[in-house]
């Protein structure tokens, strides 16, 4: 009997250490309008994905592979279309688009990367792109 005790404590010790990770991430997502969509992976521990979006056929996508990363999304209007992915450590990205016809991409690899950015009016495009640790990228973009 104690040998199955023991065993049996292992085995769930196991399955609750297996299972911390998933637990420890969080998403946040608020959508008002209609036809938004937002979708997103988190792969790893600590990591928090928030999105917000209010008008017609916005999309926004997160993909986090790593610890301690963050992705907020905020989009107002309508088409507007953003996307983060991350790999690392430590890495934070921010998109705040308002308008129409918006296009933001961000893809961080490495440590301790931040990028931020906002786009106001219609049509405006972003793209950002950091490989390594400790870099820093910022974007605002004002279009008619």
């Amino acid at each position: 009997m104690t040998n199955k005790l023991v065993v049996s404590t292992i085995l769930a010790a196991a399955v609750g250490f297996a299972s911390l990770p998933a637990m420890a991430n969080d998403i946040s997502i608020k959508q008002y309008g209609w036809s938004n969509a937002a979708g997103g992976a988190q792969t790893g521990f600590h990591n928090i994905i928030g999105v917000y979006q209010d008008g017609a056929y916005n999309t926004s996508i997160s993909e986090q592979y790593g610890h301690h990363n963050l992705a907020a999304t905020g989009q107002e209007g309508f088409n507007n279309y953003a996307d983060i992915f991350q790999h690392g450590y430590a890495n934070q990205a921010g998109i705040g688009q308002f308008g129409a016809n918006h296009n933001a991409v961000m893809s961080q690899d490495g440590n301790g990367n931040i990028a931020a950015g906002v786009q106001v009016g219609n049509g405006c495009s972003a793209d950002v792109s950091q490989n390594g640790g400790d870099n820093v990228a910022a974007f605002v973009q004002s279009c008619p």
